[in-house]
């Protein structure tokens, strides 16, 4: 039985109750009797398990204030709540205690104390009004609307004076940030704010194994739960004399051809990859050191070689961008693989030939046949994931590189990677009106990149398979 815990009857289905690790901040958590708590703690550090063992206690209890308590547990949507908490619920409340089954449709959980458990989306906050509360909490809160808390949550903690636990990793300086900053000033006797890094739970093969695959920002901001300040230029990790190298003899016409697109008219662009081993890219032991093989050489990485691109300065459309795809790579005896914006752009040839991707696919079929495949998705990633993943190939958190760009073939990407900035006093979004004519090659390479190389959980679904 978990330390320091109130006592909760754990039948078979029950038995997810694991043993947490113990750890002094879990314990103030746990134990401080402040209203609101606002928590940005790493990933996997149990955060969430807290709340949900909070909720679980509270709502078994024989003797509340209420003869019908009520409390909620929210995420940014109401299919990450339903992800994040439902399943969990149904396990941890034991049977006994179920005044009725748990109602699917409304994921609302009823017990015999007379509580009820709500599952929420915070995407339209104004589900949360109407009746009173006595608790709850918000998980992935920088994610929320800014004014989710005080204009909708907030109000409906009055009646019962609820409490109220706001929770997740942080996202650049936002909402949150400002929040967590006035609950640790102790300036209100309410509130409290609390922090732990994942190491601190996570085992530490899994934390180094994130660190590989994370850039150091991201890494930082993920399991470190550091509100970083995302600001001045967007691929930060970039510098010409590291990640620029002459690819384009390296070209293997046998091997996946990669073609992604960003549509726009003026520029209309593309850019061209192909996965290499990459010169002068080692893997790094632990101490840094690059990996060497059998014959005393260092190891050569495989990674994301940009070795063309399309750039169409003005009066562009789709099919003027493919034409020119076909007439530089034409030749192409492999595979070709085809990515970029699911929106489908909003200008151009479109309007009356058809979307944008019907009209790609008429171009590239024509040429390659049956050898072209298209890898898009139904709705874009977020911009911050797309930028963390073009971020992560240029340096991951073990100092390897796992992406170059060849500047004479591709010399806009070089500008793009140089001269993207990210919105001042944002949460890591691209700053589009500083740099207008940037942006649209990179945000094509991310979205190959977000696909191929996720540093991130990825909900959206694809609309054609390429095997």
């Amino acid at each position: 039985m978990i330390v320091d815990e109130p006592q909760v009857e754990i039948t078979p289905r029950a038995q997810r109750l694991y043993p947490l690790r113990a750890h002094p901040v879990h314990r103030r958590v746990k134990n401080d009797p402040y209203r609101f708590k606002v928590i940005p703690a790493g990933r996997r550090s149990g955060k969430t398990e807290l709340f949900k063992r909070k909720v679980v206690v509270e709502a078994c209890s024989a003797y509340t204030s209420w003869p019908d308590p009520r409390f909620f547990a929210g995420a940014p949507t109401r299919d990450q709540a339903k992800r994040i908490f439902w399943n969990d619920f149904k396990l941890m409340f034991p049977r006994v205690l179920l005044a009725k089954p748990p109602r699917e449709t409304d994921l609302i959980i009823p017990l015999i104390t007379g509580a009820e458990v709500h599952v929420l989306g915070m995407d339209v906050p104004q589900r949360i009004e109407g009746s009173p509360w006595d608790g709850g909490g918000l998980d992935e809160f920088a994610n929320m609307k800014e004014e989710a808390f005080f204009e909708n949550v907030r109000p409906a903690l009055s009646d019962r004076k609820g409490w109220c636990w706001l929770f997740g990793v942080p996202e650049g300086r936002n909402h949150y940030y400002k929040l967590y900053k006035y609950a640790i000033s102790g300036e209100d006797p309410e509130w409290m704010g609390y922090t732990w890094k994942s190491s601190e739970i996570v085992d530490a093969a899994e934390v180094e194994s994130a660190r590989r695959t994370l850039d150091p920002l991201t890494f930082e901001q993920e399991y470190e739960a550091s509100f970083i300040n995302f600001e001045g230029r967007c691929y930060y990790p970039f510098l010409v004399e590291t990640h620029c190298r002459p690819l384009r003899h390296l070209y293997n016409d046998a091997a996946a051809l990669c073609f992604m697109f960003d549509f726009n008219v003026e520029p209309g662009v593309a850019a061209v990859v192909q996965e290499m081993p990459l010169p002068g890219c080692s893997p790094k032991t632990k101490d840094g050191m690059p990996l060497v093989g059998a014959d005393g050489k260092p190891q050569l990485l495989t990674g994301t070689a940009v070795i063309g691109e399309v750039h169409i300065p003005r009066n562009s459309n789709t099919p003027a961008v493919c034409a020119k795809l076909i007439a530089d790579w034409g030749k192409h005896k492999g595979i070709v693989k085809c990515y970029g914006d699911a929106t489908g752009g909003a200008r151009g040839t479109a309007k009356i030939a058809g979307s944008d991707w019907d009209l790609i696919k008429s171009a590239m079929r024509a040429h390659f046949g049956d050898r072209v495949y298209f890898q898009v998705r139904q709705a874009n990633p977020k911009e911050r994931i797309r930028v963390n993943c073009v971020n992560t190939r240029l340096l991951n958190g073990n100092n390897e590189i796992h992406l170059l760009v060849d500047p004479k073939h591709a010399p806009h990407v070089v500008e793009d990677l140089e001269g993207v900035v990210l919105l001042e006093g944002g949460s890591g979004e691209i700053d589009k009106k500083e740099t207008p004519l940037l942006t649209h090659i990179s945000d094509a390479l991310g979205y190959y990149l977000e696909r191929e190389f996720p540093v991130a959980d990825r909900s959206a679904s694809i609309l054609e398979l390429p095997f």
